[in-house]
């Protein structure tokens, strides 16, 4: 179903223990399709699941201040976010890490997946989907950009190939792709989800708007379009690297905060982070609306 978004103007509050990542969810409603979004406001949680980049943190063989840190937020693995609405749940991404985050979040339930683009830190966790559909015996809709369609199909053939079946007693993911294009607002769970494409080096990464919720990762910068579609949002996701030596492909912090000042949301946090940032570091750094994300953090926002 397509639909036009629908805007609201609200706060955020966040919670989240700095110790340990266990979160309670409550369990979302059998059905996928949600009603249509009234005006009136409505609460979700948005949950990050894991706030690293493709290397993660610790990183495999480092010593460093940051990958021996004794800081749980300084422990950050590859990127994923979990929303919920009280009509259920939605992934963002399933990283490598995927069964590891739900199981620290104490998720219990997936109602849908949006996938920001194809890279191996942000998709190859997919498998871990099937502990939900052998559960709940149906397939989850995976909401994925229609440039990459065909490339999922074909690097997890075994998944969306109809006529590959696994012996019986055993499972395979049931996952159905659900393509939308760049300037399609899709209704997930009867929430609008505005795309909001932006440059990763030679490929896009589509983040999305839903609500007062502007969420972006691995941008290089927000083009126009983008800057259109998060106008008026009350909270904003953005990645950010470290400060200084500027990346080819990503913001680093100095970048993510000049966005964050020109998108104008009343609170920015920041994800996708690096072992050359400690966790308290930012946030002796960082403007007073800026905020790093860490693994586990909850916020709610009406």
């Amino acid at each position: 179903m397509r639909g036009a978004s629908v805007r609201r103007r609200p706060g955020a509050s966040e919670s989240g223990l700095v110790r340990g990542r266990a979160l309670l969810f409550r369990s979302a409603r059998d059905s996928f399709y949600g009603p249509s979004v009234s005006i009136c406001m409505r609460l979700m949680k948005l949950t990050f699941l894991g706030t690293g980049t493709s290397f993660g943190v610790p990183v495999v063989g480092c010593n460093c201040g940051v990958c021996t840190s004794e800081d749980a937020r300084d422990k950050r693995t590859r990127h994923g976010a979990l929303l919920e609405f009280d009509e259920g749940t939605v992934l963002v991404d399933t990283p490598p890490e995927l069964r590891l985050q739900l199981l620290a979040a104490g998720v219990e339930n997936v109602d849908a997946v949006w996938y920001t683009h194809s890279h191996a830190d942000h998709l190859h966790g997919i498998d871990d989907l099937r502990a939900f559909t052998a559960r709940q015996r149906r397939d989850i809709p995976a909401f994925v950009p229609q440039e990459y369609d065909a490339l999922f199909r074909t690097r997890f053939s075994y998944i969306f190939d109809d006529d590959f079946q696994p012996p019986g007693g055993t499972t395979k993911p049931r996952v159905r792709l659900n393509p939308f294009g760049p300037d399609e607002a899709t209704m997930i769970l009867g929430h609008h989800f505005d795309p909001v494409v932006v440059p990763h080096g030679p490929v896009n990464v589509y983040g999305f708007r839903v609500g007062s919720l502007g969420y972006v990762t691995d941008a290089k910068e927000l083009p126009e379009a983008a800057l259109e579609t998060l106008q008026g949002v009350s909270v904003l996701v953005l990645n950010a690297l470290w400060f200084g030596r500027p990346h080819p492909t990503h913001f680093n912090i100095e970048e993510a905060v000049e966005a964050a000042r020109t998108v104008g949301a009343e609170r920015t946090y920041l994800i996708h982070l690096t072992h050359r940032v400690r966790h308290q570091e930012l946030l002796d750094k960082l403007p007073e609306n800026v905020t790093p994300a860490y693994d586990g953090l909850s916020i709610k926002i009406s």
